[in-house]
């Protein structure tokens, strides 16, 4: 169990795990991932046949007689995701609690003080929902993830003020009910029956008709503290327009969120109001669900009790811009509408603003796409699929560390990466896993793939490059050799010679997406990209990553260890050369594989002067339009830039034609794409989501190389300011919030500022030279021949 791996005291349990009396959940028939994108549809029941209340519990509790209350805490966890009251008071403002992790390996429990929550008699209530646990979470819509009945463990740790303590835990006295929600699910909706409300179940002592509950034996020793920030309600937005469309009412809310609607309205006894949710609008502006599959519904429905209601969901959120409300004839004011956004809640550390306002949007779809997707986890989208794929967090990890301190929340993600790696030293294509992950077929014939896996090594390291802190590292340094072990031990198979360091044994997703396989009459499809370039990009991956572990290795104070992976790491290159360099080209002749392999050094010599050439010309080729895929496009303009080619880089980063990223923002777009073309030139919209953040990895780039902020000590203890006015953008304000303080980079009218933290160093590329800075401001004329810094 993670538990011991963590070298964690296992917590000493007073309260019992409990079940309420409740239909088992349902599991939803074997749909694979095949036949889901093959757009085959499973017949299936209504939803109010197939899902079950959320359960409600209580107990009633007196704290001792004559004696007065020092501290309570109360700690609780669940078996699905729970709200919990005392007196009617909410204990926190947290929301989908549990977070989602590896259930089955890793649960963390919850920690509250509830002090001032208690009197002399006291009522404590859970309400209890499916969540990732037993939900509908998986991609392909399957049910009974992690258990198919709901249950709680919690206890309420009281010490009085003459020393002495007591623990209310929970047991047999529990009861339990149902309520106003018919049904709650975390990716279907929520329905809620407003006349079943019982205005005073979370105060009420009466107990008379409820169920008992059950105590049930599970183990306790995957049982873990809390780990990083909560989910909480970050923002509330307007709509910007609401019109008719036939008798519904359409919203939009100017903004592709995750989060839910929170709407004060009217309603009848018995009226009921559907509100169905989207990221877009098709060619003719009308609403349309731009998410399919099983058991995607984004759909909430309520019915009225005869008075006006605030009504919110509870246990579920949507990924959307628009809203289509049924059953509400009267007139809609966007008074009367909010968009709750909500994502786990970590600091802002980053802001960029440029003169290009055009790409200031960039800016804003990518901060945009980071909140959608940092829900519990770093999932790839908000509304399809919403699970931690290990490709998406491994591109867009150095991008993520500049917008929001995400050291704990990532931390917390690669806990279940760990958990979920397999025996063999595998590490699974997403995590937390769900059932259906490892019991249904793979789609691609195995759970694991290079570039995918490989985020055990690159993660960590680009935690502690960004934050300073050794403990990522050692942290995940088991979990990496065993990766390493198994991508050998793949590659080798039972080849003999220098084959033996190419890994073309196995699936990997290669370079996946790319668009010349993806838009357009030459259509192709996403596997085939796979194909293409699988192992170009299974071979060096499998030397980057053992590169980087002997810098790690290094690091950790293993030398002969790191010795050892960096020697490895040369013979894969050099293997790589001798198989797919021929006759001055890469075997696959394509973008994205000349980028990977100048990226990781892969080539010596001449050879890589003349993969750069190939790649300029290829560029060219494509009308300055990028052809790069989910594995090459992060590295796409550093490869340019770095090797003297930054006008195509700039005409590739400025490029306005599909596929490019303004392209996107000169669409409408308010996130990230995951297709390039989302919206097609000719205006077709696709059935894709509009909100994954992986694409928008360019924005570590635009930091580094724009304005030239660069780590040369972890953690920014010291750093380089090198900016660059040849890509585009002359002017701009930047702003990091680092562990020593702010660093910020102004470039106006020739004039550059730089303010540097107390306790850090900064070394500042100028044209008379390299300035060497200590802690202050200071502003530099870029004209002059020798600048002369303003100390402020």
């Amino acid at each position: 169990m993670l538990q011991n791996q963590m070298n964690k005291e296992v917590k000493e349990w007073k309260g019992k795990w409990i079940e309420p009396v409740q239909a088992t959940i349902m599991e939803e028939p074997v749909f694979t991932l095949q036949e889901m994108f093959s757009g085959k549809i499973l017949p299936q029941a209504p939803v109010e046949e197939r899902l079950h209340p959320v359960q409600l519990l209580k107990k009633i509790f007196t704290t001792a007689q004559g004696k007065q209350v020092a501290k309570a805490t109360l700690t609780l966890t669940a078996h699905g995701i729970y709200t919990a009251k005392i007196n009617g008071r909410k204990v926190t403002a947290a929301l989908f609690t549990p977070d989602n992790t590896a259930y089955d390996k890793y649960l963390q429990y919850q920690e509250y003080d509830v002090t001032d929550h208690l009197s002399e008699e006291n009522v404590w209530t859970v309400a209890l929902a499916d969540g990732w646990y037993g939900g509908r979470v998986s991609v392909n819509g399957g049910s009974a993830q992690f258990g198919n009945k709901l249950g709680i463990l919690g206890e309420i740790e009281i010490s009085y003020t003459d020393g002495t303590t007591e623990c209310i835990g929970t047991d047999e006295q529990f009861v339990s009910t149902t309520g106003k929600y018919i049904y709650s699910d975390i990716f279907i909706g929520e329905k809620q029956d407003l006349s079943l409300v019982s205005a005073d179940w979370e105060t009420s002592v009466d107990v008379a008709g409820l169920e008992n509950v059950q105590e049930s034996d599970y183990p306790f020793d995957n049982l873990v503290p809390q780990k990083g920030a909560y989910v909480k309600a970050q923002e509330k937005l307007e709509p910007i327009a609401i019109w008719k469309e036939g008798v519904a009412q359409i919203i939009d809310f100017g903004q592709v969120i995750a989060g839910r609607v929170r709407l004060e309205i009217d309603l009848a006894k018995g009226q009921e109001i559907v509100l169905e949710h989207s990221e877009a609008l098709n060619e003719a502006g009308l609403f349309f669900n731009n998410i399919v599959g099983r058991n995607k519904d984004q759909r909430d429905v309520y019915i009225g009790r005869g008075q006006q209601e605030k009504l919110e969901p509870d246990f579920t959120f949507h990924g959307f811009r628009y809203v289509r409300l049924n059953g509400y004839d009267g007139v809609l004011d966007k008074s009367m509408l909010k968009a709750i956004v909500l994502h786990t809640d970590m600091q802002k550390t980053g802001s960029f603003r440029t003169d290009n306002e055009k790409v200031n949007q960039l800016l804003h779809n990518i901060e945009w796409s980071q909140k959608g997707n940092m829900l519990s986890i770093p999932t790839d989208c908000p509304q399809r699929e919403r699970v931690g794929w290990t490709g998406d967090m491994q591109v867009f990890a150095p991008t993520a560390t500049f917008f929001m301190d995400v050291y704990d929340f990532i931390g917390r993600w690669l806990d279940s990466v760990r958990a979920d790696q397999l025996e063999n030293g595998e590490v699974v294509d997403y995590s937390p896993a769900p059932s259906d992950y490892f019991n249904l077929p793979s789609l691609t014939g195995t759970h694991s793939s290079a570039g995918w896996g490989d985020a055990i090594i690159l993660v960590p390291w680009t935690l502690y490059q960004r934050y300073g802190n050794k403990g990522i590292l050692a942290e995940n340094y088991a979990a990496m050799l065993k990766w390493h072990a198994f991508s050998k031990a793949s590659a080798a198979g039972d080849k003999a010679g220098n084959a033996r360091y190419l890994w073309d044994t196995k699936f990997h997703f290669g370079d996946w997406m790319f668009p010349s396989y993806m838009i357009g009459p030459d259509f192709k499809g996403p596997i085939a990209t796979s194909e293409a370039t699988k192992e170009i990009f299974g071979t060096a991956f499998l030397a980057h990553s053992s590169a980087l572990l002997g810098d790690i290795a290094e690091v950790l104070g293993q030398d002969e260890a790191a010795a050892e992976y960096r020697a490895y790491a040369e013979k894969v290159k050099a293997a790589f050369e001798e198989a797919y360099w021929q006759n001055g080209l890469l075997q696959v002749d394509l973008q994205g594989c000349y980028v990977i392999a100048v990226a990781f050094d892969m080539l010596s010599g001449s050879a890589k002067q003349s993969a750069v050439k190939r790649l300029v010309e290829l560029v060219a080729a494509n009308g300055n339009r990028l052809d790069t895929g989910f594995l090459s496009v992060p590295y796409l303009l550093d490869v340019l830039v770095d090797n003297g080619e930054e006008e195509a880089a700039r005409r590739v980063f400025l490029q306005e034609e599909c596929p490019s990223w303004l392209y996107e923002v000169n669409n409408g777009a308010t996130t990230i794409w995951e297709s390039w073309a989302g919206i097609q030139p000719d205006g077709r919209v696709g059935d894709h989501s509009f909100n994954h953040y992986a694409f928008g990895c360019v924005g570590d780039w635009m930091v580094r190389k724009i304005a030239g902020l660069q780590v040369k000590e972890p953690g920014f203890k010291q750093f380089y300011v090198t900016p660059n006015t040849r890509l585009g953008i002359e002017a701009f304000e930047l702003a990091y919030e680092t562990a020593y303080g702010s660093i910020e980079i102004v470039l106006q009218e020739n004039q550059l500022t730089v303010r540097v933290p107390e306790q850090t160093r900064a070394f500042v590329k100028l044209p008379a030279g390299e300035r060497e800075l200590i802690g202050g401001s200071y502003t530099f004329d870029l004209q002059e021949p020798v600048a002369v810094p303003t100390i402020g």
